[in-house]
């Protein structure tokens, strides 16, 4: 039985702006399903409305259970992650050149998506016992625990959720109160070493992709992603201040804009809803995030606080990343809007995480009185 204090400690506010975020979605993916599918237009909001009301049960189960018991369970945490990962690689789908897919029961999984959240717990409790880090030796040891897993995601190959895991290892770094010099020299070392990395360590069409929004309309790069950019700029801009309408954006329902309901489902809420719309979008995110943001600031411990620090890197970095390439102003790296973006491994892996930074806040005094 739950505490009744407990209940009182919940962030309504944020689980609600979460759910009505989620709805909303639904309400998106119906206009785009009816442009994907015309032989079932409510397919991906009905599949969609299935992951909600699964991932929202999810989360009434784990406010049973103190997130200080997930320390126990790293360990096998980590290394069922990356047997995951592992059998991906070998057995794993592969669709648009990719392999990341493991087919369960009609539903395709992909496990790098629930690795983000995964690392995110095991790396929140290696900082929490690690402690600040004092030497290149501690820096090494923790970068090999994220390293291993986005090695593996790397191979599928899936680019943009590797620069979660670096986003998400810098955010919890930084949480746990690493020494600023050390992040500084991090970044720089990076730095240096992106000229190799772009050379030796991409593929030329993932150059191709990080460079597409540079100049989509180039014939060099038009057909390589640059007709996605050009198309979802020319949606968002046609929705104009009030937007054309629902069911009614010209590039959603003719089926111009591609992967509307997936990774340029942005375009179609600024088409639609236009810039009222969007802007409501984001300023629930925002909200979400500063809600967050409270619940690390008075989290009764370190775990508790890197868990969440975590999350909310997770979360604005993909934000910015998915909004900015619908807009054409950042790479098309394939990271889903989170909470809208069509696709149950994506839905389930945000509200696991929603579920962590709400277990953190419930549980945020040491003593209830």
């Amino acid at each position: 039985m739950l505490d009744r204090k407990l209940l009182r400690n919940v962030d309504w506010a944020l689980w609600a702006t979460m759910l009505a975020i989620s709805l909303f979605s639904v309400v998106v993916l119906r206009s785009a399903g009816a442009a994907e599918i015309p032989g079932d237009e409510l397919y991906y909001a009905k599949r969609q409305l299935i992951w909600i009301l699964a991932g929202n049960l999810f989360i009434i189960g784990t406010l049973f259970f103190d997130y200080r018991s997930l320390t126990k369970l790293t360990r096998l945490m980590y290394l069922g992650n990356l047997g995951l990962l592992v059998a991906v690689l070998a057995v794993g789908v592969t669709r648009g050149g990719a392999q990341r897919w493991i087919p369960i029961g009609g539903f395709p999984l992909q496990p790098s998506e629930f690795a983000k959240v995964i690392i995110i717990i095991v790396f929140a409790h290696y900082m929490e016992h690690q402690g600040q880090i004092k030497s290149l030796k501690d820096l090494i040891w923790a970068g090999l625990v994220v390293a291993i897993p986005m090695g593996l995601i790397l191979i599928q190959p899936d680019l943009g959720t590797s620069l979660v895991f670096i986003v998400v290892f810098f955010g919890i770094l930084y949480a746990a109160g690493t020494p600023l010099k050390f992040l500084a020299g991090m970044m720089a070392a990076g730095i240096a070493a992106s000229p190799a990395v772009w050379f030796f360590g991409l593929k030329g069409y993932q150059r191709d992709r990080l460079l597409v929004f540079l100049n989509p309309e180039s014939p060099a790069f038009r057909s390589k992603g640059g007709y996605q950019i050009i198309q979802s700029i020319i949606a968002i801009g046609s929705g104009g201040f009030l937007g054309q309408g629902w069911m009614r954006g010209t590039q959603n329902v003719n089926n111009f804009l591609p992967e509307q309901h997936t990774d340029f489902i942005f375009a179609v809420i600024g088409e639609e809803f236009g810039f009222i719309g969007a802007t409501l979008v984001i300023g629930a995110f925002a909200f979400m995030l500063l809600r967050m943001v409270t619940i690390a600031l008075n989290a009764k411990d370190a775990f508790g606080r890197n868990m969440t620090v975590g999350v909310i890197v997770l979360m604005l970095f993909q934000i910015v990343i998915n909004v900015g390439m619908t807009a054409g102003v950042m790479p098309v790296t394939g990271l889903p809007l989170p909470f809208i973006t069509y696709g149950g491994s994506s839905y389930l892996t945000f509200t696991a995480a929603m579920a962590l930074v709400l277990n953190v806040g419930m549980r945020r005094h040491k003593i209830l009185f």
